[in-house]
Parts: structure tokens; C-alpha cells; sequence
């Protein structure tokens, strides 16, 4: 269906909150690694990729509004309830999880190895040419650093059956049981100094943020005000009397970081702002009601996912030509770089939309597709789907995560990355990923046509 088309057979009963929801939060993404990005070149020509915040400490302090992620796992934490609750009743259980992770991921692995294999295979032509340096090589680092949200995310649809489950049996106490296992984990990490248990953390805080998505789909968070309060108010005494740092989100050599690993600061930041984003649900949920408002976030709901893998290779490349054009580029933070920001940002956001324009058929769930260009049948994928399609899910993840941590420069260099004490190199990663995603695809084709596109329709757009 046309964009217009599904805008206007929208249900009375959807929430298009959600929707604005996930759009704002990767758009807020996108624009703060637009702004933040600080390319220089120095007196000797070499070039360097800097962080705004890093060279203007005080403005750390923007990252309480810009670092938006919670909000994006706490709208996927929503519309999984509401897919896996609907393939509940209408998919014979050995199937279930296969075709629900197959319904999820659809939109998230197709235009991700779209991207892996277009900046794979450059990168493998540049080293065979002997190519490289300068941007370039920052650029094929840089633009892979991204998929770390995609492994995440993964991780969040593989767990939500169980933790689902969990949700129905407890409610607002797995929530608590997850954000205690954060503050636990936090205590080992700086009072007692246990080793690597700071990486546990990566599940526990993005767990229980998905957890909320949960209790909001159930209509159980009823007090948004306390929950933006508690959540500022601890996030401030946690940076104020603990080890955590202003920024919520990495910063160059700093030695403790909100975001790699993930803190309980950064939990209580996504607290607050999932309750900041719950307070506004009333006058946007009229506002949405508007047309041409739904249709713009509809349109945008289509191609999200395609400009979020993108804008960084729009960013780079923008910032290629104005040094191949010898235009000067001013220190970080003066008067001559914030004229020149509108400029750039508006260039990358035009060179996105060339690009999301050429990637875009790829974001297209495909009904009756299974992957390989076949119909799909009403055969049986038989008992051994669930486990093929967790497989596949969990090769996915190490091979996304992996790849965002070396990046595509060290394709024929033999560098590794360590993802949960499992060294990964380039190639592999590459190659779990595409492995990864055939295999849910093809153990998830096979389910009812009417529990297909109910899941292809629940939740997201």
C-alpha cells in the first residue's frame, strides 16, 4: 500500500503516538550526530573526526534531551506485546516465535545487509586498491559504529517472549527486578571493582526499558509525572555524588561512560523521559489527528530505518567534498563553525534522502515473499523452527554487534572485536549477519497468511 493509502485506512483504535514516537527518536539521533560531528584538518593536512561535546564540556548537558535511544527500545517494547500477543492467537505454538521474530525483524536485517554488503564491498575494493587514508579510514569505521543500536535491538526482540511472560506474571515487578539488577551490577562494577561484570549491564538496562514499553502497552503507566521526576531527579544525584559523568552518551578517553556499558544513570535518564514523552501523549495524540500530520509520519515511518543506517555515510560524504573543494573548515564551537552548521546539516539531509531514495524498497516488508524471491507456502516448518530461528537471531546479533566495534577498515587486516568474550573479525562478522538473516527468514516463511500480515501490521507501520 501507498503511504497515503495506509494513513487514511488507519484504525480509530491505533495509537499514532507510538509512531511519532519511533520517528522522533531516530530523527533526534540522526540530528545529534550531525551536530556533534567535528571534522578539522590541521596545519600538516591530516584529518581528524572530533566530538563537539568533547571540545565544549558545558554543552554536555544537551545530551539530557538528545540522547533519545530509551525512548526507541521503549516503543519497541510496546509494539512487540502487541505482535507476539496477536501470532499468540493465531499460529500454532511451535511456530509462534519463529514467525514473530521473522514479522519483527523484517524491516530492521533486510536494509541492515543491504548496508553491510554496499560498505563491505567498498571497502574490500579500496584495500585490494590500495586505497585509504584520511577520511576514508575514519569514515569506514565510523559509519559501522551505529549498528550497535541494531544488535541491541535484537537482543530485545529475541528476549520478549520470556520476558513478556514475565511481564504477565509480575508487572511492574520485573521491571523492578531488572532495575535491580542494574543498581547490583553498578555496585560490583565501582564498590568492589569485580571485573567485566559492567557488560551485563548492556542487557539489564535496555531489558528494562523495553520492560516499560510493556506496562504502557497494558495501560499501567498511569503516573507519568512520577516517573519523569524520580527518573531526573536520580539521574542528578547519581552525576552529582557518583562516579557518572554529565554526558549520557560516550565521549572520547573519557574513563567512565553512561552508554558503553550502560549505567544506572542511564536507566534513570530513560525513566525520565519516558515519562517526559508520556505527559505530551494528549495534545500530540490530537495533533496527529490532522491529515496531513498522520500522513507525514507515515511517510517518515516507511523510511526510518533506511536514513538511521544512512546519514552517517550522507555526514562523511559532505564532509568529503568540502575538503576535496578546499573549503576551510573552522575550529569546533566558533562563531565561523556554527554558521557553517545549517549548511552541512541541510547538505547531509539531502544527500540522505538520494540515498534513502536508492535503499528504500529494501525497509518493504515482503507479504508473500520468504526471502529468496519465492511465494511462501502453508507447509509446516516443523518443530525445529524455534530453535533455528533463535539461531539465526543470535548469529545476527554477534555479527552486527561485532562489525560496529571494528568497523569495514579491517576486512583484510585481521582485527578483532571482543563481543561477549567471543573475538569477532570483520569477515566473520559479515558473514554471521548474512547467515543470520537468511536463517529467520527462511524458518519463518512458512507460517498462516492471515498470522503473517496481522504480525506485518501490529505495532508498526
Amino acid at each position: 500500500m501507498r503511504a497515503a493509502d495506509l494513513a487514511a485506512a488507519t484504525p480509530q483504535t491505533r495509537d499514532r503516538y507510538v509512531d511519532l514516537l519511533r520517528v522522533a527518536s531516530l530523527g533526534t539521533v540522526v540530528l545529534g550526530h550531525w551536530l556533534m560531528a567535528a571534522v578539522t584538518r590541521g596545519d600538516d593536512g591530516r584529518v581528524e573526526v572530533g566530538n563537539l561535546l568533547a571540545e565544549r564540556p558545558g554543552l554536555q548537558i544537551l545530551t539530557w534531551a538528545l540522547q533519545i535511544m530509551p525512548v526507541f527500545f521503549f516503543v519497541g517494547g510496546f509494539s512487540h506485546a502487541l505482535s507476539y500477543r496477536s501470532l499468540r492467537r493465531g499460529t500454532p505454538d511451535a511456530q509462534v516465535y519463529s514467525a514473530f521474530l521473522r514479522a519483527r525483524l523484517q524491516r530492521l536485517l533486510r536494509p541492515t545487509v543491504v548496508f553491510i554488503g554496499v560498505w563491505g564491498a567498498a571497502a574490500l575494493v579500496l584495500q585490494l586498491a590500495g586505497d585509504g587514508g584520511g577520511l576514508l579510514d575514519v569514515s569506514l569505521r565510523l559509519v559501522a559504529q551505529p549498528l550497535w543500536f541494531i544488535g541491541i535491538y535484537l537482543a530485545m526482540v529475541a528476549f520478549t517472549p520470556p520476558l513478556l511472560k514475565l511481564h504477565e506474571g509480575y508487572g511492574w515487578g520485573a521491571f523492578a527486578g531488572l532495575a535491580a539488577a542494574v543498581a547490583l551490577v553498578d555496585v560490583l562494577r565501582f564498590a568492589l571493582g569485580v571485573p567485566y561484570v559492567e557488560f551485563l549491564n548492556f542487557a539489564f538496562v535496555w531489558l528494562a526499558i523495553h520492560q516499560l514499553g510493556f506496562l504502557r502497552a497494558d495501560g499501567r503507566l498511569t503516573k507519568p509525572y512520577v516517573l519523569a521526576g524520580t527518573g531526573l531527579a536520580s539521574a542528578a544525584l547519581l552525576v552529582a555524588y557518583g562516579p557518572y559523568p554529565l554526558s549520557m552518551v560516550g565521549m572520547p578517553g573519557e574513563k567512565i561512560s553512561n552508554m558503553a556499558p550502560p549505567t544506572l544513570a542511564l536507566l534513570c535518564h530513560g525513566l525520565w523521559l519516558v515519562g517526559a514523552v508520556e505527559l505530551l501523549r494528549a495534545p500530540a495524540a490530537r495533533w496527529l489527528e490532522r491529515p496531513r500530520v498522520w500522513r507525514a509520519v507515515v511517510v517518515t515511518n516507511g523510511i526510518s530505518m533506511t536514513a538511521f543506517l544512512w546519514h552517517l555515510s550522507a555526514m562523511l560524504g559532505v564532509y568529503g567534498a568540502l575538503l576535496a573543494l578546499d573549503v576551510p573548515l573552522p575550529e569546533p564551537a566558533t562563531g565561523a563553525w556554527w554558521a557553517q552548521v545549517p549548511v552541512r546539516i541541510a547538505l547531509a539531509a539531502a544527500l540522505t534522502a538520494v540515498l534513502v531514495a536508492a535503499f528504500r524498497g529494501f525497509e518493504r516488508p515482503a507479504v508473500q515473499s520468504d526471502g529468496f524471491g519465492r511465494r511462501e507456502s502453508s507447509r509446516s516448518s516443523g518443530a525445529y523452527s524455534g530453535p533455528a530461528a533463535a539461531l539465526g537471531v543470535t548469529l545476527a546479533l554477534f555479527g552486527v554487534l561485532g562489525l560496529s566495534m571494528v568497523g569495514f577498515g579491517g576486512l583484510l587486516e585481521g582485527r578483532t572485536a571482543l563481543v561477549i568474550a567471543v573475538h569477532v573479525t570483520a569477515p566473520a562478522a559479515v558473514g554471521m549477519t548474512l547467515a543470520g538473516w537468511l536463517l529467520v527468514e527462511r524458518v519463518g516463511c512458512s507460517r498462516p497468511r492471515q498470522a503473517r500480515e496481522r504480525a506485518s501490521h501490529v505495532g508498526e507501520l
